[in-house]
């Protein structure tokens, strides 16, 4: 009785595990760019799976502000056909852990209409978005700028003391903080696209024969 090589059953389960998690990557691959496409279902997928570092949201600030000190750099992205200018007031800061802290963005609209945009962001290393706490943020609101109108976008934010007893981020001396800004396609804009197209109107063939039967008496 033959034996099977095993050799060869141990390249084919290599071979399986490699499809595998060929398999699985362009899936979560897809759904990252699933995403992408849609505002409101990239914030979904951040806050259910926690990709890009979601952040937190905090209502006051901490008690307790540390002696130690973090830096924080921030990062501006526009997506296709938006036409702005975006990008933050300081590149980075220095602020101490637990501090509270407000920076700005500064968005313009160099397109000759109306320009309507909204922005996701995301944190690097990821699990310092656990302890990155923001009290007032533009992201996943729409925001519409005039042509050549220009707007300073504040983000308020302090960094949790709890940071220092997590050891996965133990080295990290630089939290970094960016935005992107995708275009969306406001009514208004929608409305005007639609303003030439011809109008059909339909006539109820009832209503047609009295009208000829008035005009005739």
């Amino acid at each position: 009785m033959s034996t099977a090589n095993p050799t060869r059953q141990q390249d084919s389960k290599h071979r399986s595990n490699v499809r595998i998690a060929a398999l699985c990557l362009a899936f979560f691959a897809g759904m990252v760019g699933l995403a992408y496409a849609s505002v409101p279902l990239y914030e979904l997928f951040c806050r259910v799976t926690g990709y890009g570092g979601t952040t937190q949201v905090a209502d006051t600030s901490p008690v307790q502000v540390l002696d130690k000190t973090i830096n924080v750099r921030f990062d501006a992205n526009t997506g296709a056909g938006l036409g702005w200018e975006f990008k933050p007031v300081d590149r980075q800061v220095t602020l101490k852990i637990g501090e509270l802290k407000q920076v700005a963005y500064t968005a313009r609209n160099w397109r000759e209409m109306a320009s309507t945009g909204s922005a996701t962001f995301n944190v690097t290393p990821q699990a310092a978005g656990a302890y990155f706490n923001k009290m007032e943020c533009f992201c996943f609101t729409e925001t519409t700028l005039e042509p050549g109108e220009q707007m300073d976008m504040p983000v308020v934010f302090f960094i949790d003391p709890a940071i220092v007893d997590a050891k996965e981020l133990k080295d990290v001396s630089t939290i970094t903080l960016s935005y992107t800004f995708f275009k969306i396609d406001a009514p208004a804009e929608t409305a005007d696209a639609g303003a030439d197209a011809p109008v059909e109107i339909e006539i109820n063939p009832d209503a047609e024969e009295a009208v000829r039967n008035d005009n005739r008496g």
